[in-house]
């Protein structure tokens, strides 16, 4: 069953008529994004320290956030994770994802950069990537003037952000260059042809449905052809070996949810090490809810568990 905090959410939303993302332009759906937030969200515990931080990029400085956990000492060598928020390629930000970042960061011990790449459909695929990226490796490469630990470097993200943090392991996988320890992959999308049994079922009346994904997808890409290039579907790489652990999370109520089985599959056959766990009574979103969903709150203390153990 659809899990009943969820489901008097959705109920709110309908009695309330708001507009889908979809039936808005993005400018419109960032600020609805945005200032919704604070209805679903917790309020922003505190830290040992918050601060803005720009990392050149490829097409200019990408505006990240930096979070050390309440309690740490400054200049205290920490694990770290790059954090990449979802949004669908085109909604979301540092703010949108904040609560997120802060919950993650005390709760695990990390140092946390968050990452607000470009977007489409002003900057489209793979501009996101190449941000993404730009900023990994750059985390990497400065661990020592972050007191960040280059040993112990996760990537991280939910729904777009955790198809980028896949991409991003693989890629430095490939060229060699930034060793990664763990993959935090948060109901990601991994495959963007949308045929399988999920999106079919879960595709209309649980917040993220398939005209919205589509939308997303169609602000994002530029052809169609390019739902095949595996910076888009890394589920379709022809090589998913010598990966970092990865735990892959998702909700039931999902349409992205046997798209992030079938990755956390196709990570262990590939012989990685790949926890996959479902919260099966869940919708999609759900993980930066818990003022309203008290499972998003269990969700959180799960993966900065996870973050914990296989960071040290």
């Amino acid at each position: 069953m659809l899990d009943p905090q969820a489901k008097a959410l959705l109920q709110l939303i309908e009695q309330r008529g708001l507009p889908a993302v979809h039936q808005q332009t993005p400018v419109e759906a960032r600020a609805s994004y945005r200032e919704r937030r604070f209805f679903t969200q917790p309020d922003a515990p505190e830290m040992a320290e918050v601060r803005d931080l720009p990392v050149p990029g490829p097409a200019g400085p990408v505006p990240c956030r930096s979070y050390r956990p309440r309690g740490s000492q400054a200049g205290q060598v920490l694990p770290g994770l790059v954090y990449f928020h979802g949004g669908g390629f085109v909604i979301g930000d540092l703010d949108t994802h904040d609560v997120l970042c802060r919950e993650l960061s005390n709760a695990s011990g990390c140092a946390v950069i968050s990452v607000d790449y470009r977007m489409g459909p002003e900057a489209r695929f793979p501009a996101a990537v190449d941000d993404c990226l730009a900023v990994t490796r750059w985390v990497s490469a400065n661990a020592a003037s972050l007191a960040i630990d280059p040993s112990r470097l996760a990537v991280g993200g939910d729904s777009a952000g955790g198809n980028l943090a896949a991409v991003v392991a693989i890629a430095a996988r490939d060229a060699g260059d930034t060793p990664l320890a763990f993959q935090l992959l948060i109901y990601p999308c991994t495959d963007f042809r949308m045929g399988s049994e999920s999106h079919r079922v879960n595709g209309q009346g649980y917040l993220l449905t398939h005209d919205t994904i589509s939308y997303f997808y169609g602000h994002y890409l530029n052809s169609e052809a390019q739902r095949q290039d595996w910076r888009a579907s890394p589920l379709l790489h022809g090589s998913l070996g010598g990966l970092p652990p990865a735990l892959v999370l998702t909700a039931g109520f999902d349409p992205l949810r046997d798209e992030g089985l079938q990755y956390a599959d196709a990570l262990s056959a590939a012989g990685n090490q790949a926890q996959y766990v479902c919260f099966e009574r869940q919708i999609h979103g759900f993980i930066t809810m818990g003022k309203v969903l008290s499972e998003a709150n269990t969700a959180v203390a799960f993966c900065a568990t996870a973050l914990k153990r296989a960071l040290g």
